[in-house]
């Protein structure tokens, strides 16, 4: 008998960020509360930019340019960087239990797991050299044709998204999007567009967003064995979504958390292998006062706020800096960034608040 997955469409008009993000951030609550198989989401955003969970939203757009643009902003649940979204990009939510068959253990296996459906998708579309390349992208010959997130909610569920770029304006991007030097010398290009691809341009067709929905269903079913259900919403599901866009995605509180303190404190930014990492640090005489760490990293707000206390009111000696966060640290407690490598970011915050 085959298992039977749910699949909420949305085909006919794209959505505001409020309630595509709190529709997705609904999937992994029923999954794990309301007795729900796994649901997969697809469907289009109206333009707009959503930023990462640990991002700083002022630092991350040119919010006086998405307004005069209309563009929406707001912040999503899920780690990563700023992606920008439209009719023509594909959104993809899964709500998933984290020990599913076929699903490996991880944000990192997450993706490798999940990256193999979505490639197999391209294939369907005509795209036969997709890869994935690690922290979260998927690509195509170097370019960037969609990006990964993900992130673990309660009763042992989590939350998957992907943006597929159909086609992509690049133009609003970069006039939007505030793009850390670091990372551009990281990458080693000049522009987005040697960095981006889309499936139009890689097929060289005006392949549709309904022909891509339909390949990542098809590859969904053959990947994990399943047949999907198309639904709507559930009453319990309904007031779960407008419970996240009243409570969450309609807050300032939200919308602008992370935000990068505005007083002199010294800056700590590294490009690591899961993610740009950033550490704000004060000190009181050779203690660390205050620190708060952002970036475009994945992990959960509990994770941080550990290593952040952990390190509150503690010498910002290298040796008691990496003790104090091994005493609280376990494997991928933010996917891809090892103790050293927060370490580093931590002193070199320090050196540059005692240049102040």
């Amino acid at each position: 008998m085959t298992t039977s997955w749910r699949l909420f469409k949305n085909l006919e008009t794209p959505v505001s960020t409020a309630r595509g993000l709190a529709v997705d951030d609904t999937l992994p609550c029923s999954v794990g509360s309301h007795d729900s198989p796994p649901i997969l989401h697809l469907y289009t955003f109206i333009p707009s930019a959503i930023v990462g969970k640990y991002q700083d939203m002022e630092a991350a757009l040119r919010l006086d340019r998405c307004r005069a643009r209309g563009i929406e902003y707001n912040r999503r649940s899920t780690g990563g960087g700023t992606v920008i979204m439209g009719p023509e990009i594909v959104s993809l939510g899964l709500g998933i239990n984290v020990d599913y068959p076929g699903l490996k253990k991880g944000v990192g296996g997450v993706f490798q797991s999940l990256s193999i459906v979505l490639i197999n998708a391209l294939t369907k579309l005509g795209i036969d050299n997709a890869y994935f390349q690690p922290k979260n992208d998927l690509e195509v010959s170097g370019k960037k044709i969609a990006g990964l997130s993900a992130a673990a909610e309660e009763n042992n569920t989590l939350l998957f998204h992907t943006s597929l770029l159909v086609n992509f304006d690049v133009e609003l991007m970069t006039d939007i999007m505030n793009t850390p030097v670091i990372k551009f010398q990281d990458k080693g290009y000049n522009c987005f567009s040697q960095r981006m691809t889309t499936v139009r341009h890689e097929t060289g067709r005006q392949v549709s967003v309904r022909e891509t929905m339909e390949a990542i269903q098809g590859a969904f079913e053959e990947e994990f064995q399943v047949a999907f259900r198309e639904d709507d919403p559930d009453l319990w599901e309904q007031k779960t979504s407008e419970r996240f866009i009243r409570e969450r995605y309609t807050q300032e509180n939200w919308i602008f958390s992370h935000k990068h303190p505005r007083t002199r404190m010294g800056v700590g930014q590294l490009k690591t292998r899961g993610g740009l990492l950033e550490i704000y640090l004060s000190l009181s005489g050779a203690s660390i006062e205050s620190i708060l760490i952002t970036g475009d990293f994945f992990s959960t707000s509990a994770h941080i706020h550990k290593i952040e206390n952990a390190l509150k009111w503690t010498s910002a000696r290298r040796e008691r800096v990496e003790e104090n966060i091994a005493a609280v640290w376990h494997d991928n407690m933010i996917y891809g960034i090892d103790i050293p490598t927060l370490t580093q970011a931590v002193l070199l915050a320090k050196e540059n608040q005692v240049r102040l």
